[in-house]
């Protein structure tokens, strides 16, 4: 398996970070590379693992996972693509970013894995779309999918479907989060405490996905079951169709997936 070097100590950093270690990997196989002093000995008195430098990170790791924003990207790859290894292993957590950009920057030959992964991978229930490089064999997407199994789901998809994939389940959860949200406030103004509002409504959108998951149903047929002819769920469905919600979704997504496109350009 060798050593496996995080590039990025952020939010989704640190939680494949921790992920890694739940799951089984020694702290002796992972490394973190952070500028910050602060921010490293915060980690290292966390998780015991040992902080580098983006360099000496670069020349000691066989695999190299790559949590940066797309922004901070290009200057990144520039640092350490003269010091990784022959035979490295990149694989890259920010959206947009392509294989082909990643490989114009490496060594030629270089075997990338591009990674949509999303926020839930915080408490393990992450969901991640990987796309294989030109010049990654099956070994080493299966390494890269075994990364990302211990903070959640793994899904391969075509590099083509991978803007999609940032729109639908990249940016997903902030969706359900902006619901939940409006779906509180609603419940303060029809007159609930605020606790007590969150607390439904967080339990009923917990309880709706585990539903989705552990029946198989059809999004469609667990809604009807809960509609009754001319009763509140109809009347609550109808005023959301009047007010083109499920449209304004099409739109959103689509408004996110053009983002990611231009990220990678």
């Amino acid at each position: 398996m060798g050593l496996t070097a995080l590039f990025g100590a952020g939010v989704m950093g640190e939680a494949l970070l921790s992920g890694l270690l739940r799951s089984g990997r020694a702290a002796g196989e992972l490394l973190v590379a952070e500028r910050r002093p602060d921010r490293a000995k915060e980690l290292i008195d966390r998780y015991g693992i040992e902080v580098v430098s983006n360099v000496e990170a670069a020349a000691k790791a066989d695999t190299v996972v790559l949590v940066v924003k797309p922004q901070d990207m290009g200057a990144l790859l520039d640092e350490i693509a003269p010091h990784l290894r022959e035979g490295v292993l990149a694989v890259s957590l920010a959206a947009g970013i392509t294989t082909t950009y990643l490989e114009q920057r490496l060594a030629p030959g270089a075997a990338v894995v591009r990674v949509m992964p999303n926020t839930p991978a915080l408490v393990d229930q992450g969901m991640a779309a990987v796309s294989a490089g030109s010049h990654c064999d099956e070994s080493q997407l299966l390494e890269a999918e075994g990364l990302l199994r211990a903070v959640g789901k793994v899904i391969r998809v075509p590099e083509k479907q991978q803007d999609a994939v940032t729109a639908i389940s990249g940016t997903g959860p902030a969706y359900v989060f902006y619901v939940v949200e409006a779906m509180i406030e609603s419940g303060v103004h029809l007159g609930l405490p605020r606790a007590t509002a969150a607390e439904l409504v967080i339990q009923t959108v917990f309880g709706a996905a585990t539903m989705l998951r552990d029946t198989g149903e059809h999004p469609t047929v667990l809604r009807e079951n809960v509609t009754s002819p001319a009763g509140t769920t109809a009347a609550a469905v109808r005023k959301l169709e009047e007010h083109s919600v499920r449209a304004a979704f099409l739109v959103a997504m689509e408004a996110a997936r053009d983002r990611s496109h231009e990220l990678g350009t």
